[in-house]
C-alpha cells in the first residue's frame, strides 16, 4: 500500500488514502493535527491526513511511500498523541507489483481494448483489460492489484469491461505519480533486467 508526502507540491501533509470516496459525501473530523475523512453515505473511513507531518516523520524526498509495519506503528503513535484512539487494520502485502505480460489478445467487443494475461508471481496469472496502445506480450509492467489506492485516490476494484472480467490495472507512469512522467498515452514498460516478476514496485 502506498501513502503520500509531497511537501513541495501540497505542503507539509502526510496523506493516507484507504478507500475511494465520493467527494460530495465526505466529512472531515479534526483531532489536532490528524484529520479523519469519512464517506457518510458508505459509512466508511476513506483516509486520514496528518498535518505538520515533518514534526512527526522524517521523509526523504516527495511522492509515494511504501507503507511498512514500522511506519504503520509510527502512524498509530501520532494518532494517540493527537487524541485519536484508533488503529488501522491494513493488509500490508504489496498492491503495486511487477508483472509480466504473458498474453495479449484483442477484446472481442471493443476495438481499443486488449485482454492481457499477466504473471504477478503467484500460482494463477491475472486477467487485466488494458486500453494502452503500447501494451505487448513479453513486457514487464507495473500492476496495481485489486485494493490498491492510486495517487489520485481511485481504488482499484474487480471490474467487468465490455463483458470481460478485469482484476487489476496495468499502470502508466502518470497514473503512478512518477516524476517526469511523459504526456503521451501508454503504460510504463520496465527494464527487463532490473525487475523480477512479482516483486513490489516502489516507484
Amino acid at each position: 500500500m502506498k501513502v503520500y508526502y509531497n511537501k513541495e507540491g501540497i505542503g507539509d501533509v502526510f496523506i493516507i488514502p484507504l478507500k475511494e470516496g465520493n467527494r460530495y459525501h465526505l466529512v472531515h473530523e479534526a483531532f489536532n493535527d490528524v484529520v479523519k475523512i469519512t464517506d457518510k453515505q458508505m459509512d466508511q473511513v476513506v483516509g486520514y491526513n496528518i498535518f505538520h507531518a515533518s514534526d512527526y516523520f522524517h521523509f526523504k524526498g516527495n511522492g509515494p511511500i511504501q507503507l511498512t509495519r514500522d511506519l504503520l506503528d509510527s502512524i498509530h503513535q501520532v494518532f494517540q498523541k493527537n487524541g485519536l484512539h484508533e488503529t488501522l487494520d491494513i493488509d500490508l502485502s504489496p498492491k503495486f507489483v511487477v508483472g509480466y505480460v504473458m498474453e495479449r489478445k484483442s477484446h472481442e467487443n471493443a476495438d481499443k481494448l486488449n485482454v492481457c494475461k499477466v504473471d504477478v508471481g503467484e500460482a494463477e496469472p491475472l486477467q487485466i483489460v488494458c486500453g494502452a496502445p503500447n501494451v505487448e506480450e513479453g513486457q514487464k509492467v507495473v500492476v496495481a492489484r485489486v485494493g490498491a489506492i492510486m495517487p489520485d485516490g481511485m481504488e482499484i476494484k474487480e471490474a467487468e469491461l465490455r463483458g470481460v472480467k478485469s482484476s487489476g490495472m496495468i499502470c502508466s507512469a502518470r497514473e503512478l505519480g512518477l516524476p517526469n512522467a511523459p504526456d503521451k498515452k501508454g503504460i510504463l514498460v520496465l527494464d527487463d533486467d532490473k525487475y523480477e516478476t512479482g516483486q513490489s514496485f516502489e516507484g
